[in-house]
């Protein structure tokens, strides 16, 4: 499930070369098996930077918090992620600050995040915010396989640069790309590539309004039509410019502030509401 090889256009075109440097591997496995109310792991696997760890919740789910113990991302680290949650399951995957991007001297750094749900699981994607400093080159791609009864809730929040110092990204990379399959039939898909002189293309109305921070909900399940008025009434409650639709048994909302903070306790509230249950205790530590 690791990806051996890294997609030739994950540079996002060219650029100049830098300097040759080691850079952080990472690889990050985990499957957890139910019954429902008792998750637990069957299988975990690590490698290079990156660790799980497993706080007790007493809440039924399984909780697992993933940490890059490189302390960051650089030009040209690799990290892949691969959860499974068995038939029953109920895994929960998030980490435990923001994570830092930092500024590239030339590579793309790159994520391979790789989702699995067998029948009748639920599987929630939360990490902390993306945090791309000024001159930062992300790559990143995303992609789910899921049973028609499952439940899929994802979520991930990015920071255009370092607001507490007054940094705004005025350059650099982010290249998303998500792919959502179920059943086998694709029913999401959805790019994202903002590259080059990225702080002005925020600025356009078009595309960002001057957003400083930006976050994508997706949430998969037999239901999700059904909750989207109610996802809504959540929405009305925040102070970010958002908004939700759902079709094809999804529901998609996104949000778009000045910067991280306004936007992240927007999130917060919208996703414990969404959920019925609090955050991960280290979103609030």
């Amino acid at each position: 499930m690791y990806a051996s090889a890294w997609p030739s256009d994950a540079g996002g075109g060219a650029v100049a070369a830098g300097p040759v440097r080691q850079r952080a591997v990472g690889r990050a496995l985990i499957a957890a098996t139910g019954p429902a109310g008792a998750t637990r792991p069957v299988r975990i696997a690590e490698g290079g930077s990156l660790r799980l760890r497993l706080p007790r919740t007493g809440a039924g789910w399984l909780e697992a918090v993933l940490i890059n113990t490189a302390g960051g991302t650089a030009c040209g680290d690799a990290y892949s992620i691969a959860a499974r949650a068995q038939a029953g399951a109920h895994l929960v995957l998030t980490t435990p600050a923001a994570e830092k991007v930092y500024r590239s001297d030339g590579a793309t750094a790159t994520v391979d995040a790789e989702l699995t749900l067998e029948a009748g699981s639920v599987l929630e994607w939360m990490p902390q915010e993306t945090i791309l400093y000024d001159a930062a080159r992300l790559s990143r791609r995303f992609r789910v396989e899921m049973a028609g009864d499952c439940s899929l809730t994802m979520v991930e929040a990015v920071a255009f640069g370092r607001a507490a110092h007054g940094e705004r990204m005025a350059s650099g990379l982010l290249n998303d790309r998500w792919t959502i399959r179920r059943d086998g039939r694709l029913i999401y898909a959805d790019a994202l590539r903002l590259e080059g002189m990225i702080g002005d293309d925020l600025a356009r109305p078009a595309i960002g309004g001057g957003a400083g921070a930006v976050a994508t909900i997706v949430h998969v399940s037999p239901d999700a039509g059904g909750r989207l008025e109610g996802l809504r009434g959540l929405l009305e409650t925040c102070s970010c410019e958002c908004g939700a639709s759902a079709w094809n048994g999804l529901i998609v909302a996104r949000f778009a502030a000045d910067g991280i903070g306004p936007l992240r306790r927007d999130l917060a509230r919208v996703l414990s509401g969404f959920r019925g249950a609090a955050l991960p205790r280290v979103w609030m530590s």
